[in-house]
């Protein structure tokens, strides 16, 4: 299997799960082998380890742990990471099995009558309220054999899935990557080789900072069939929920999509060319909290005005979003004040007066509204 043989520390051998770097006494529980801190979160994300990931994914450690047993993991997440695919790489082999033979016998999940490999949907799960899903998304869902989700799908969007379908977490967050894009692109190959039907969620567009682009050239050089539902992206999905046109006449005459990392990282990734700083234009900055005071720095050198209106908004569309509105050159600090956390988007530009939450002068918005 392309996939076994492609995870750097695990042979194809179910054996492997015993010969991985670990410490002493690491036979574990799953709900509690990971330090969790964000088991008590109020967060309607999947955290990287809360425990409802780990109960709703509980079918791939299935024969696995002594349920009785229990040892905290070290902090290292390189270990916590290749036991954790370990643990999943027997169960993952079985359900390959089970469906190469649905699909040699054409009986349901076969894919193509048996004769042909199964389809991918790269599908948009939206900024986090299920209400954003679209039909389609909806009906992919829950007809799915297998969907692999990302850290920034809604718990209430996974709720969905039907009751016969199986959840993978491949959720990546700074520090720590469940699994890698590599990694990735073989387990929705492997499992539509074997005939299922594969749906890889992504929260937001899954071809706006989705890397779904990447899934779906992998997958297509391959020859396996890939169809995209789009989503609400988290810029549409926010600015709406706050009342910012991200366009308005006269007053934003478009609008660009930023990322706050590179693809090398680094504390100062963007480049910021001169018509960035568009007053005319309306930014919006997709993972750019640690990043943002140089955007800030570099927008003001551009010639931004400071006073320029900004939004940023925490797990936007959900019931605990957060908003923090501030003049440009006050937003970073606003921000470190208000203790914002990932996911949170940045919306810049003077649009942004034009919400109805805008607590500064209610004469500027006047003005913008009468300029169109």
């Amino acid at each position: 299997m392309a996939f076994v043989s492609n995870l750097p520390s695990i042979s194809s051998s179910s054996s492997s799960v015993t010969q991985l770097r670990k410490p002493n006494s690491f036979n574990t529980h799953p709900f509690n082998s990971i330090h969790c801190a964000s088991c008590s979160s109020t967060s309607p994300f999947t955290e990287k380890h809360s425990i409802r990931r780990y109960e709703r994914d509980n079918w791939i450690y299935k024969n696995q742990l002594d349920q009785s047993s229990y040892c905290p993991l070290p902090p290292d997440s390189n270990s916590v990471r290749d036991y954790d695919i370990a643990l999943q790489l027997p169960e993952l082999k079985k359900l390959l099995q089970v469906l190469r033979e649905k699909r040699e016998s054409g009986g349901p999940g076969a894919g193509d009558g048996g004769r042909g490999p199964g389809n991918v949907f790269l599908v948009g799960t939206g900024p986090g309220d299920p209400e954003l899903l679209t039909v389609k998304a909806m009906r992919v869902i829950q007809s799915a054999d297998l969907l692999l989700y990302d850290r920034l799908v809604s718990n209430d969007v996974l709720n969905l899935v039907g009751d016969d379908a199986k959840l993978l977490y491949v959720g990546k967050t700074a520090g720590y990557h469940s699994r890698t894009q590599e990694e990735i692109h073989e387990l929705l190959l492997n499992f539509a080789e074997a005939g299922a039907t594969v749906v890889r969620l992504k929260g937001g567009d899954p071809l706006v900072f989705g890397r779904g682009g990447e899934e779906m050239d992998f997958l297509q050089q391959q020859g396996i069939q890939v169809k995209v539902i789009p989503g609400i992206t988290a810029a549409s999905g926010i600015a709406a929920e706050l009342g910012i046109p991200l366009t308005h006449r006269g007053v934003a005459n478009s609008v660009r999509f930023l990322t706050g990392h590179s693809r090398k990282g680094g504390s100062d990734p963007l480049f910021v060319a001169a018509n960035a700083a568009d007053p005319d234009s309306t930014l919006v900055v997709y993972m750019g909290l640690s990043t943002l005071p140089s955007l800030v720095l570099k927008l003001i050198h551009h010639g931004l005005a400071p006073d320029t209106p900004a939004a940023a908004v925490e797990r936007g569309t959900t019931p605990q979003q957060h908003v923090v509105l501030a003049e440009l050159k006050d937003l970073a600090e606003k921000i470190t004040s208000a203790q914002l956390v990932s996911p949170t988007l940045i919306i810049i530009g003077k649009v942004v007066a034009l919400s109805p939450l805008w607590p500064y002068s209610s004469k500027e918005r006047s003005i913008l509204v009468e300029a169109k």
